[in-house]
């Protein structure tokens, strides 16, 4: 994949032109001044973004023949960003021309700054699709365990995991419900030595306490009433591969004694039985609950916790998550449409704006739950935020489009100086714009770099 980023403009104004043309640093920049040369212009660049005055000749006053770009770019390249323009009176053109697939829209007189930062969102958007579309197409997602992620804070995780699966040694996720510890579990298992051995998962809330002993240990006949036959457990059935305990902070105290005895010894007695049994088995578990917390407070052994928490790996929440919610939601109305809804193509502009604008509390569960139902639901082509149940749930995104882009535009900016250690001219490199303009943001929003 070429990293040369290509912005394509369509402008009939020769003055705009020069104007837009010198504005962008970082841009291989290509002007078109109508529909005929722009076609031209993304058959021979292929450029991810497009800047698009739907005022085009034949109907500069109109904006018929920019709609109709529109509808013929997106036919070229769907996957292209095509940001369009429209004037003072032209709120229902560009309402058509985001219902027929443009990414955004931006308002004449042009602001060259406000522009950009739409400009570097497009390019930041289409490189995150793209690289889950070449990531998916070979297999990998991710390269762990069918994970869907482009972001930063969740790719650490992952090499971290990388890095301790081929060590046989416990491993215990936290994190919030709904982040993937499972996925992560079963990625760990695939990427280690024990891959050709089962994976055995059990989540320790779901099951009553006084069950979980035997599904974790096993019993033999009648060493209790309905224990008609031996039964091994989750532990034993898991022997040559991976043991997941899901929500080990739901484990009573009694069992921890036993399942510490387990960890030191390695070997299990079932229910009603006298014979040790040796089993070698991986340890991995996880809980959303605050272990360290529970120890303090003794409700969690702490010789236990060492046990099972030799290496610990946090995972990010979805809203921690750069970019990945936009990106998740994608590929989950690609997964579902076919069985739920074939009509639906993919999101609208305001669902996207809604989704990365939500602050997620069921994490990536809730996403695909809302994702489907918003599938479903779907009356056109493209998901709306409406159909994600987002426009009213989410009374805290700010309406009125200054407001909402400077929330955009704080949070973008925020986590390029964090990516970039604080670094000016690698946080402008990260937004794709100049020192100078990322001055005059940082001013604006009063941020320090």
């Amino acid at each position: 994949m070429s990293d040369v980023k290509t912005l394509l403009i369509v402008e009939d104004d020769a003055g705009l032109q020069r104007q837009l043309r010198w504005a962008y640093e970082g841009y291989e920049v290509v002007v078109a001044g109508d529909r005929a040369s722009a076609l031209d212009a993304v058959r021979a660049s292929e450029p991810q973004v497009v800047t698009l005055d739907l005022g085009l000749p034949p109907d500069p006053d109109g904006a018929s023949e920019g709609l109709r770009a529109l509808s013929e770019i997106l036919a070229l390249k769907p996957d292209t960003k095509v940001i369009v323009a429209s004037g003072n009176g032209a709120r229902e053109a560009a309402l058509a021309a985001i219902a027929g697939g443009a990414w955004d829209f931006y308002q004449k007189p042009i602001d060259i700054d406000a522009l950009g930062l739409i400009v570097a969102r497009a390019f930041h958007v289409h490189a995150l699709e793209t690289e889950n579309r070449r990531l998916a197409a070979r297999g990998e997602a991710a390269g762990l365990g069918g994970l869907i992620t482009a972001a930063p804070e969740m790719l650490r995780v992952t090499r971290t995991i990388e890095r301790v699966a081929p060590a046989d040694v416990s491993v215990m996720l936290l994190g919030a419900s709904g982040t993937g510890k499972e996925l992560l579990a079963r990625g760990l298992h695939d990427a280690s030595p024990r891959r050709d051995g089962p994976f055995v998962a059990i989540n320790c809330a779901a099951i009553p306490e006084t069950l979980l002993e035997s599904e974790l240990f096993g019993h033999e006949k009648g060493a209790f009433t309905g224990a008609i036959k031996t039964t091994a457990g989750k532990i034993e059935s898991a022997g040559g591969g991976t043991l997941f305990l899901d929500e080990i902070g739901d484990v009573p105290l009694p069992l921890q004694v036993k399942l510490l005895r387990f960890l030191q010894e390695r070997v299990i007695e079932r229910i009603g039985g006298r014979r040790a049994i040796p089993v070698d088995v991986r340890i991995v578990c996880a809980t959303h609950q605050d272990v360290d917390a529970m120890v303090a407070d003794g409700r969690f052994r702490e010789d236990l916790y060492y046990r099972l928490a030799e290496i610990v790996v946090r995972i990010p929440s979805l809203a921690e998550r750069s970019g990945d919610a936009a990106l998740l939601a994608r590929h989950f109305v690609q997964q579902h449409k076919k069985a739920l809804n074939p009509g639906v193509h993919g999101l609208a502009p305001d669902a996207t704006a809604a989704i990365d604008g939500w602050g997620w509390p069921g994490n990536v569960r809730e996403l695909e739950n809302r994702v489907k139902r918003a599938v479903i639901m779907a009356e056109g082509k493209y998901v709306t935020a409406a159909d994600l149940d987002l426009a009213t749930d989410g009374a805290a995104l700010p309406i009125n489009l200054r407001a909402a882009r400077e929330r955009a535009d704080r949070s973008a900016i925020t986590r390029a100086l964090a990516q970039a250690d604080g670094n000016i001219s690698g946080t402008a490199r990260l937004l794709g714009i100049s020192r100078p303009t990322l001055y005059d943001l940082l001013k604006s929003y009063d941020l320090h770099g």
